[in-house]
């Protein structure tokens, strides 16, 4: 049944390597490394491209959790549809193009990324292969609507990086402020290192909603008695809350998380802290 795994022409493990090799190049500041895989995956993942096609071919299967059978079947008999009318020797092609750019670019070093869900990827490879007997793709087709159908975790869900690369960004983060991240700090993290996987839209979905709370939290500081008294203090949060006010008019940047994170300690401590 076991067919050889080829995962450089296995569009999602190589679109998830590309992320993570573009997170790792962030977190530890390599800017000419994080600009030529952000380009790569500009360049060969274009909405209208059929690597495009093919990934989303692999998400519909490996992103969808906590389904019902039945939804789970009719999602996979479209993407079994949608994969039956892209051009293979065109997919190829262009895999091929996206291989070069990488070995050149890059470096293959890049296909030992470790992706969280590779075994499910490789999977769903063996299943769209062709050299694949219909028995046993109608045996991996009951695997991937299983695996569809088990409750996910959403953080699992939405954090495509290692442990390593996830503890760099804390690590970094507790050495300079000496803290560790409180539950939404770890919420904010992860849409941040998600980011690259969904154009940072659940990012801004996230922050818009965070720093509307955090506004919010230091405006009824200012009332409290420890602060409404202290000229000082309060000067200081009006400048905190302008400051987050002009975040809406830039682009997302590891300044303004590291912001956020500091207010949402700061906001804990307010509330939750000795002085409480």
């Amino acid at each position: 049944m076991k067919i050889k795994h080829n995962k450089k022409r296995n569009t999602a493990f190589v679109y998830e390597a590309l992320v993570r090799e573009a997170t790792v190049a962030i977190l530890r500041k390599e800017h000419k490394k994080r600009d030529k895989v952000i380009s790569i995956i500009k360049k060969h993942f274009k909405p209208s491209s059929l690597l495009v096609q093919d990934l989303q071919c692999y998400r519909s299967l490996y992103e969808n959790q906590s389904l019902d059978e039945q939804t789970a079947e009719k999602i996979f008999k479209e993407v079994r549809m949608q994969k039956m009318i892209i051009d293979p020797n065109g997919l190829f092609k262009q895999q091929t193009e996206l291989i070069h750019d990488i070995n050149k670019e890059v470096s293959p070093s890049v296909y030992n990324n470790f992706v969280p869900n590779y075994r499910t990827l490789a999977t769903i490879d063996q299943m769209f292969s062709s050299k694949t007997s219909p028995k046993n793709k109608v045996i991996l087709e009951r695997e991937i609507v299983g695996q569809m159908r088990q409750d996910g975790d959403p953080q699992k869900s939405m954090k495509p990086v290692d442990d390593i690369t996830y503890k760099i960004f804390v690590n970094k983060f507790n050495d300079k402020y000496q803290t560790t991240l409180l539950k939404e700090q770890k919420e904010l993290l992860t849409h941040y290192i998600a980011s690259f996987a969904d154009n940072g839209m659940g990012l801004k979905i996230f922050l818009n909603s965070e720093i509307g709370r955090l506004k919010e939290c230091i405006e009824k500081a200012r009332t409290l008695e420890d602060l409404k008294d202290d000229d000082e203090m309060l000067t200081k949060s009006k400048q905190i809350i302008e400051k987050l006010q002009s975040f809406a008019k830039e682009g997302i940047n590891e300044n303004i998380l590291m912001t956020v994170l500091k207010t949402q300690s700061l906001v804990e401590e307010i509330y939750n802290g000795d002085n409480n």
